[in-house]
């Protein structure tokens, strides 16, 4: 799975270490102006927390659902 998000968010424009795949939610938050740093967080807010994690799985869904139509339209 984290190969997988790697790709995705590579093809999303986002640089992706594979060695430091946790860096990627930093640099979300950062073009989301979400101030996101490592350990305590509790100052966000719900919807500041969620702009980052909804820009990286929605990022994932909609490249499983683009597979998931691919692989049907090939039956």
């Amino acid at each position: 799975m984290q190969q997988f998000m790697t790709n995705v968010m590579r093809n999303e424009g986002y640089q992706v270490d594979p060695q430091r795949q946790q860096d990627l939610k930093y640099e979300v938050a950062r073009t989301l102006g979400v101030p996101l740093k490592p350990g305590d967080n509790s100052d966000l807010t719900t919807g500041q927390a969620g702009k980052v994690g909804g820009a990286i799985g929605g990022s994932m869904v909609r490249e499983m659902v683009r597979m998931a139509q691919e692989s049907l339209s090939k039956r």
